[in-house]
């Protein structure tokens, strides 16, 4: 076997240069080349406890297809991956490695970590470039169950069960799969070929995509078992309730969320020139909020030619969102208002502008979150000129399930209650991803679908 490769720092990944990509929706990381992922692999130690492997939600045995990796196996590779990530491409390109896996690589403790997220995407892209071969569809075994939502933990949990012979089909509430993964996650991070591929290879399992339809409308959860025929269902139907600030001003026009400004412009591709989605084309914006979805909504403006503010009300080290997305961010020259509030929007008559106030923030005590708590500056007021504001303040659970479907326990932040096996208040009705935890993580999500699977299958099949 080869040394190790001992050099401290990881690959860097190559990118499209911060003042063209600030242009275009093209994506932004290019991906490792093969002599980079060979490179990469090496600095793996093929670790005996596998201590990375204790921070994927989805358990890819990452040391075996890393070790793959360095042979120039890759197809091999990425079979290693797929048994265990229904969407090993995605994870590549979103997954916070960072504070997962990465987190544990004993590369780490002297340097950067092992690029695992890296290599999973190179493994993921060679084997979409390199294979055509659909794959089998397995043996029927007679069970039928159904999906609410096609976001990353129904395509999980259906991928799962696919691969088991149940028949399933997923129900979507928007005309096209892939959930967040299409509506909240801009084309330069994650390409929508990207997730239509991993839809296309889960219909090819055998998963029937049923789309424009929404469940608790068109059909409940309660009809699709006593009516339609379906053992058991599993929701995971996303936290698509957007949260505003109670603050003047809120309603004002070109103020809206970053849910329908990036469902406007990832699923609807409204910045399109030919695009039959109106959407408004600011030249100020100032989004609120630090965590990836504002990133996401900034950089999507910047895009569209404006001059575009994060306001947070924390510092920069506090950000919740990933630092490689606060780094691009700062790259493609978005401007940081850290340690600041909003207090108002306002129409300044005088100057014929809109505003939003903000007020200056300081850190006191740790607060529940563990993280200090902001507090106001008495005083220190300031206006920034804007003729747009995107709240990304983060989303709840959408209440329609909830309403809709009789003796399903939900708890106060409106969140479905589900036991470890991912089973609600009712008998085989199973739940997962934001729908139960509120907004969180692609990986988190698939993790609640994997579980959800696994009790699924161990309920029907007694």
């Amino acid at each position: 076997m080869a040394k190790a490769n001992m050099r401290l720092d990881k690959n860097p990944m190559p990118s499209q240069d911060p003042e063209v990509r600030n242009k275009n929706f093209q994506e932004v990381a290019l991906g490792y080349t093969e002599e980079q992922a060979l490179d990469e692999s090496q600095r793996c130690l093929n670790c005996k406890n596998k201590p990375c492997m204790t921070g994927c939600p989805v358990m890819v045995r990452i040391p075996e297809f890393i070790a793959q990796v360095k042979e120039g196996k890759f197809e091999e590779a990425y079979q290693i991956i797929a048994a265990t990530s229904a969407l090993p491409a995605v994870c590549g390109r979103v997954c916070p490695q960072e504070s997962q896996c990465e987190k544990y690589c004993v590369r780490g403790k002297k340097g950067d970590p092992v690029g695992i997220g890296r290599l999973e995407r190179f493994v993921a892209d060679f084997h979409n470039q390199n294979t055509t071969a659909p794959a089998e569809k397995p043996t029927s075994n007679g069970h039928r169950v159904a999906i609410v939502g096609s976001g990353p933990a129904g395509l999980t949990c259906a991928g799962d069960l696919a691969r088991l012979g149940y028949e399933v089909t997923v129900f979507e509430a928007l005309h096209l799969a892939g959930g967040v993964l299409v509506y909240g996650i801009p084309e330069f991070r994650l390409p929508k070929s990207i997730v239509q591929k991993e839809v296309d290879g889960l219909k090819a399992l055998g998963v029937t995509i049923a789309t424009n339809t929404v469940v608790g409308r068109t059909i409940t959860v309660d009809e699709l078992m006593s009516e339609m025929g379906f053992e058991a269902v599993f929701i995971g139907s996303g936290a698509g309730l957007p949260m505003f600030m109670n603050i003047p001003g809120v309603n004002f026009k070109g103020v809206l969320s970053a849910n329908e400004f990036l469902t406007r412009i990832n699923l609807m591709k409204a910045y399109l020139p030919d695009s039959d989605t109106p959407i408004i084309h600011p030249k100020k914006v100032a989004v609120v909020g630090g965590g990836n979805v504002a990133m996401d909504a900034a950089r999507c403006a910047k895009r569209l030619g404006a001059e575009v503010y994060i306001v947070y009300r924390r510092g920069m080290e506090e950000l919740p969102a990933r630092k490689e997305e606060v780094e691009h961010a700062e790259e493609e020259g978005i401007i940081f208002k850290t340690l600041c509030n909003p207090v108002e929007i306002f129409a300044d008559q005088e100057e014929n502008v809109n505003k939003i106030r903000c007020i200056r923030m300081e850190l006191g005590e740790p607060d529940a979150s563990g993280r200090r708590r902001p507090i106001e500056v008495p005083g220190s007021e300031f206006d920034i000129d804007v003729d747009c504001v995107i709240m990304a303040l983060g989303t709840s659970p959408n209440p329609l399930i909830k309403s809709t479907t009789e003796g399903l326990e939900i708890n106060r932040k409106g969140g479905i209650v589900v036991n470890e096996d991912g089973l609600t208040s009712r008998d085989h009705v199973y739940a997962g991803g934001d729908a139960v935890t509120g907004a969180a993580t692609v990986i988190l999500a698939m993790g609640a679908g994997k579980t959800a699977a696994k009790a699924i299958h161990e309920a029907l099949s007694k």
